[in-house]
């Protein structure tokens, strides 16, 4: 087998291999080989089938195979060689095996782009002091009661109002039918938090326990399915009763009930170590990121678009996910697919950029990631999604995605060091005008 490497661009390479007779030959017998081993053909013992019968019984599965298994021999091979690590999925241009012919094929993939590194260690750069906010901690406790509020079941007769949740029974009907998919029963929801149209809501808040009433209701032009987007449906609703938010006391009994502290003093000690800590990453995560738009600033190289072009797909993707999770069309969006990649495209080669940067500076100070690194990287997916870490790993190996794991932890790595070895200058929280530090909402709940 013999090779020749064409650099397409300084990211691409294209492979062109040219194959001699002599091994085509001995792929294609080597495939015949395995096949007649395990063959049962009647009128033959295991094993001892002819060959020319086992190529003429299964030619198209061995041909298939024994090309498939002689390109992957080689590209393995080849990039040994190269010592080269594709950074996208390898193209492979083929046809099929013939004995007796020489076999010539391509395959190409992307690689990272080569640069010069700069000085890298004993940046400086500005980080807030993390100062803990009064009123973070005591929304973070109005938090704790709202989920651990009750719901009384209003017994005075009257209709419902803004902050009451109700229990209904709801269809909607569209040229006196039933519309599929449109109905529940005994449906709790609570009034004013915008869950509902507010077309919708005036119908139950017109009602008192007991009664039934209807109206007419606009869709929304991005209603989930299609075919009712925008028009008017008639909505039947049955108020079984109504309930009013209690919320509890701020007392050593909401601190029992929200984590098991002895008092609601230890509660608040728990939000603030908390909220300094969270604090305290947020202000870290926008160091980093000063230090790395300024040495990203330092280079320029070309981005392998396979890498672009994926990040584009997960942020749309993701667009998508979050809009059918609040019950809207993808196609409400008014976008077609080429203006939103247009408009993903600066974030994903940002994201691309970063990524080789800090892969080059892992690859430089020789950072490695071990298996169990690996583990606990998906341990903290399985957890944030709700997915069984067994059954996620295994998703990550079937589909190839570990190498893509392994490059974000090393780059990772790679921040965590330009971090560590860079001069740190504490400086107060920015004030906004009223001379109160910015309000982030708190991500812990204790």
């Amino acid at each position: 087998m013999d090779y020749k490497v064409e650099e397409l661009s300084s990211v691409k390479r294209k492979v062109n291999v040219q194959v001699p007779i002599e091994e085509v030959n001995a792929a294609i017998a080597a495939t015949v080989a395995l096949y007649r081993k395990d063959a049962d053909i009647k009128g033959f013992r295991k094993g001892k089938v002819p060959s020319s019968i086992i190529e003429g019984r299964f030619k198209k599965q061995i041909y298939n195979e024994a090309t498939t298994d002689l390109i992957n021999l080689h590209i393995n091979e080849i990039l040994n060689e190269m010592k080269l690590v594709p950074l996208s999925r390898i193209d492979v241009d083929a046809k099929e095996l013939v004995k007796g012919q020489e076999f010539n094929y391509s395959f190409s993939f992307e690689v990272a782009p080569e640069f010069e590194l700069p000085e890298y260690k004993g940046l400086e750069v500005e980080e807030e002091e993390v100062e803990v906010n009064k009123e973070e901690v005591e929304a973070v406790i109005q938090r704790l009661r709202e989920r651990l509020a009750e719901f009384i079941i209003v017994e005075e007769d009257r209709h419902p109002k803004e902050g009451d949740a109700v229990v209904i029974d709801f269809e909607a009907y569209k040229d006196g039918e039933p519309i599929e998919g449109v109905k529940a029963e005994n449906f709790q929801m609570t009034l004013g938090e915008g869950g509902a149209l507010p077309e919708f809501e005036e119908i139950v808040m017109g009602l008192k326990p007991g009664q039934s009433g209807e109206g007419e209701v606009q869709l929304p032009e991005d209603f989930i399915n299609k075919e009712l987007a925008g028009q008017k449906v008639l909505m039947k609703v049955t108020l079984h009763n109504i309930k009013e938010k209690k919320l509890p006391d701020i007392d050593d009994e909401l601190a029992q009930k929200a984590g098991g502290y002895d008092s609601i003093e230890k509660l608040r000690e728990a939000i603030e170590k908390s909220y300094v800590a969270t604090r305290k990453e947020l202000t870290k995560s926008v160091a980093q990121k000063k230090l790395l738009d300024e040495l990203k600033a330092k280079v320029d190289f070309e981005l392998p678009e396979s890498m672009v072009k994926s990040h584009i797909d997960q942020k749309i993707a993701e667009l998508r996910d979050k809009l059918e999770r609040q019950g809207k069309s993808f196609d409400s969006l008014g976008k077609s697919m080429e203006e939103l990649e247009k408009e993903f495209r600066p974030e994903a080669e940002e994201i691309v950029k970063s990524q080789i940067f800090l892969l080059a500076v892992a690859q430089k100070e020789e950072l490695t990631v071990k298996p169990e690194e690996l583990d606990a990287q998906l341990q903290k997916i399985a957890y944030a999604t709700g997915q069984d870490f067994a059954t996620l790993k295994n998703f990550y190996e079937q589909n190839n995605l570990m190498i893509a794991l392994k490059d974000k932890v090393l780059a990772d790595k790679a921040m965590e060091l330009i971090y560590e070895n860079a001069k740190i200058k504490l400086v107060p929280p920015v004030k906004d005008e009223e001379g109160e530090e910015p309000s982030k909402e708190s991500e812990s709940e204790e």
